[in-house]
C-alpha cells in the first residue's frame, strides 16, 4: 500500500506547448533542496564546476549523503570512493537493484547533468521507506564518480573502476595541472593496485540491474514535446584528446602555395574530407556523429603574417555500432596519411580512447514504458547520443536501462533548464518499474 498523496499523479494539459506532471510533493521538496544545495555549494561565477576526483566533487557526494542519512537510509563508500545509499531488503543475500548516476560536472557546467539521477533515486528510496515498503533485494543509490572526460580524457572513469574496465595506462593520464588519475585516486583512499590489475571492485553478478535517470543532452524531447524518454541504447566513442599537423612555418608573403607545408590548409583540408565520408555513410544508413571540439594553432606563434607550422585538434567519432567506429577511424587514419603525403606535413596521435557502444535491456525498456502508460505519459523510445555510466554496466552484463527528462538548451553549459514536473515524471515513471522489478 502506498502513501496517501503517492498516487495522485496525473498528466494534465495546460493552455502552452507543455504539459504538466502532478507529481509527489514530497519528490518536489527533496529534489528543490538538494539542486538549490549543490547550486550553492559548488557555483563558481559563471556554472558549476564538480571536476571528477576533486573537492568540489567529494563536498556534492556529502551533500547528498548528508540528505539520506537524515532521511534514515544508510551509506557508505565503496571501494571506488562512490557515495551508496542503501534501503535494505528482506533478502539482502540476493543480487542488488541499484540506480543512480554521477555527481561530478564539466567546468562551468550544469547544475543537472548527473545530479539528477542520484537525486531521482534518493527520492525513490525515501518513498519507499516512508511508506514502509520493504522489498526482497536491496535497492542501492549511487552517487558515480568521474563520469565527465574533461579532466583526464577518459570518461565513466568512476563505474569503469567499479567494474574492472579502466586501463593501466588510462590511470596515468593527467590533467592540466600535471595530477595524474591514479594519485587523485589514491588521495581518495581508492586501492589504485587493484584498479591497475583491472579488479572488480563490484561483482558483477551481485547486481540484478542498473536503472539510470538523465537529462537528454540533445533537442528530441523538447523538440517532439515530450517529458520524458525511455532510452534504447547508447552510443560509444573513439577519440583522440590532441592530434598535431606539423608543418613548416614561415612568411606569409615569402612562400608559394606549391613550396608551403601549411598545417591549417592540412588540417581544413582532413576536416573537409571526414564531412563529405560522414555524410556517405549517413546516406547509407550508418548511425554515426563526428566531431573536433578543439581546435587551433599555438597562440605564442601565431600570427597574421606566419604560414602556421602546428595546430592542435581534438578527434572524436560516435556511433551505436561498433563496426561504423572502427570503418570510421580506418578512414580518418588513411585521409590523415594521404594529406601527409600530398602537403608535406605529418600528423601526430596521443592515446586513443575508447568507449564501447550499448544496448540496454529489452525487458526494462518494456517495464519503463509500461510504467510511463500506465500514468499518461508518452512511451516515447529515443537513442542516447551522449555517453553514460549505463553503457559501462551493460556492457559487464547487467541489465541495464535509462529514462531520460526534458531539458532545454543542451547540456555541458550553464544553460540546463530542466523543468521540476518534467524531473517528477521521470522519478514517478522510474519507481512504478521499480516497485514491479522488487515484488
Amino acid at each position: 500500500m502506498g502513501r496517501p498523496g503517492r498516487s495522485i499523479m496525473t498528466l494534465l494539459a495546460t493552455n502552452d506547448r507543455r504539459n504538466v506532471f502532478v507529481g509527489d510533493e514530497d519528490d518536489r521538496i527533496l529534489a528543490s533542496e538538494l539542486f538549490d544545495s549543490l547550486q550553492a555549494a559548488t557555483f563558481d561565477g559563471t556554472g558549476i564546476t564538480r571536476e571528477a576526483y576533486s573537492a568540489r566533487e567529494s563536498l556534492a557526494l556529502d551533500i547528498v549523503e548528508d540528505k539520506a542519512r537524515a532521511l534514515g537510509l544508510s551509506t557508505e563508500r565503496d571501494a571506488g570512493a562512490n557515495l551508496v545509499i542503501t534501503l535494505e531488503g528482506t533478502e539482502p543475500e540476493l543480487p542488488f537493484l541499484a540506480c543512480g548516476s554521477h555527481l561530478d560536472s564539466v567546468p562551468q557546467g550544469g547544475n543537472y547533468d548527473g545530479a539528477a539521477g542520484v537525486i531521482a533515486g534518493l527520492a525513490i528510496l525515501a518513498g519507499f521507506k516512508a511508506e514502509g515498503f520493504r522489498p526482497r533485494r536491496s535497492l542501492k543509490v549511487f552517487g558515480l564518480r568521474g563520469e565527465e572526460s574533461s579532466r583526464f580524457g577518459r570518461a565513466y572513469m568512476g563505474s569503469s573502476a567499479l567494474l574492472g574496465a579502466l586501463r593501466p595506462e588510462e590511470l596515468d593520464a593527467r590533467d592540466r595541472h600535471g595530477a595524474t588519475l591514479a594519485d587523485s585516486m589514491a588521495a581518495l583512499g581508492i586501492d589504485v593496485a587493484r584498479v591497475r590489475r583491472g579488479e572488480y571492485l563490484l561483482d558483477p553478478a551481485q547486481v540484478a540491474g542498473w536503472i539510470e535517470l538523465h537529462i537528454e543532452q540533445g533537442p528530441v524531447l523538447v523538440a517532439r514535446d515530450l517529458p520524458v524518454g525511455i532510452v534504447t541504447g547508447i552510443r560509444g566513442n573513439l577519440r583522440h584528446r590532441a592530434v598535431e599537423c606539423r608543418g613548416e612555418a614561415g612568411h606569409s608573403g615569402a612562400v608559394p602555395r606549391w613550396l608551403r607545408r601549411d598545417a591549417v590548409f592540412a588540417t581544413a583540408e582532413l576536416i573537409g574530407h571526414l564531412d563529405r565520408h560522414w555524410r556517405t555513410l549517413l546516406e547509407r544508413g550508418r548511425d554515426l556523429v563526428v566531431t573536433c571540439g578543439e581546435m587551433g594553432t599555438d597562440p605564442r606563434e601565431h600570427a597574421i603574417a606566419r604560414i602556421p607550422g602546428t595546430t592542435r585538434f581534438s578527434f572524436e567519432v560516435r556511433s551505436q555500432n561498433a563496426e561504423t567506429l572502427e570503418t570510421f577511424y580506418d578512414i580518418f587514419r588513411s585521409e590523415c596519411a594521404m594529406i601527409s603525403e600530398e602537403r608535406g606535413v605529418s600528423f601526430e596521435f596521443d592515446r586513443r580512447v575508447e568507449s564501447k557502444p550499448a544496448l540496454l535491456d529489452a525487458g526494462w525498456i518494456a517495464r519503463l514504458k509500461s510504467a510511463a502508460e500506465a500514468l499518461g505519459l508518452p512511451a516515447e523510445e529515443i537513442p542516447s547520443g551522449a555517453g553514460h555510466d549505463a553503457a559501462v554496466f551493460a556492457n559487464a552484463g547487467i541489465p541495464s536501462a535509462m529514462v531520460f527528462v526534458r531539458n532545454e538548451h543542451g547540456s555541458h553549459n550553464p544553460q540546463e533548464a530542466m523543468e521540476i514536473d518534467d524531473f517528477l515524471a521521470g522519478i514517478a515513471v522510474m519507481r512504478i518499474a521499480i516497485r514491479d522489478a522488487l515484488q
